[in-house]
């Protein structure tokens, strides 16, 4: 099992969970995070709001998928998060050591689904 994070732009959310949809990946976390990259000390615009370097707003999506999934998901957030500007974001791939399923008990893969 694998642990997903991406960090994205906050306007690409849309497309990233429809990218995951078309490969049947339905669950996921999705947070508010500030942070910054590269991009430091260089001002964006961001829905006509200007935000200086410092940190800039971005989200946080986690998805934990089996060994089988993973490059499909990873594709499908960078198919959905990529806009080819600065600050699109980057993805982690972590190894998931178990899961477990609080109402029913189940554990590893099958509390995935």
């Amino acid at each position: 099992m694998k642990y997903i994070v991406a960090i994205i732009q906050p306007d690409r959310l849309d497309e990233v969970i429809a990218a995951l949809e078309e490969e049947e990946i339905n669950l996921m976390t999705v947070s508010d995070v500030m942070g910054r990259g590269r991009q430091k000390g260089v001002a964006e615009v961001y829905r006509s709001h200007v935000e200086k370097g410092g940190l800039l707003h971005k989200l946080k999506v986690e998805v934990a998928v089996s060994n089988n999934n993973v490059w499909q998901a990873v594709d499908a957030i960078a198919r959905g998060a990529r806009t080819g500007n600065i600050g699109d974001g980057k993805i982690f791939v972590l190894d998931l050591m178990e899961c477990l399923r609080i109402r029913t008990g189940e554990t590893g893969v099958s509390a995935l689904a």
